[in-house]
């Protein structure tokens, strides 16, 4: 059931993506796209409770209970600057806004950039680690556990490659060629 409901969460994620940004360009109706926008949050707000009911009702905690607090750590983490990423493209591509910017390339803006991208990396892993902590503290059990302190291991691993990467950014960073220009707009290809 909560694997069925993590991609329905997904699912419907992308749903209410198109659906906003579709009303918000295609239908001229800023407001409604924005209402369906900001009902993205209660998609994580169901699955939590669905998971925390499923865990009261003596189910074992197993990987399925992790992928589920993963996921609300990913969308928090990362589900902001998707929609912000989409709606840039979508604004440029059918409603006539200004093209997306692309990355700076080289030097500390390359390297700041980085860290901003691990910085919302991170925070999805700790929002992750937090929801399953709580899960083993609900369960109370140290035996059945082992599962969310798996998922607990691998978020630990993803901060520490989104550091390392910023890291090297910020130790070695990319040189500009002469006369390079440092950020260009993302163009139709």
């Amino acid at each position: 059931m909560i694997v069925g409901l993590v991609i329905a969460c997904e699912v419907a994620f992308w749903v209410l993506l198109a659906a906003g940004l579709a009303f918000r360009y295609a239908l001229r109706m800023p407001r409604t796209g924005l209402a369906l926008l900001l009902c993205e949050p209660l998609l994580e707000v169901v699955l939590f409770v669905a998971t925390a009911i499923d865990l009261r009702n003596g189910a074992q905690p197993d990987w399925r209970h992790g992928l589920a607090a993963v996921y609300i750590g990913f969308t928090v983490g990362l589900g902001h600057s998707t929609i912000k990423w989409v709606d840039a493209r979508v604004a440029h591509r059918f409603a006539g806004g200004p093209p997306p910017v692309r990355p700076p390339k080289y030097g500390t803006a390359r390297a700041v950039h980085e860290w901003k991208v691990a910085g919302r990396w991170i925070l999805a892993a700790v929002v992750a680690l937090a929801l399953l902590q709580g899960a083993v503290w609900y369960v109370g059990d140290a035996d059945g556990t082992d599962s969310l302190r798996m998922w607990q291991e691998r978020m630990l691993w993803l901060i520490g490659i989104n550091v390392l990467i910023a890291g090297c950014y910020t130790v070695f960073p990319k040189r500009a060629p002469q006369g390079a220009d440092d950020r260009e707009p993302a163009g139709r290809r």
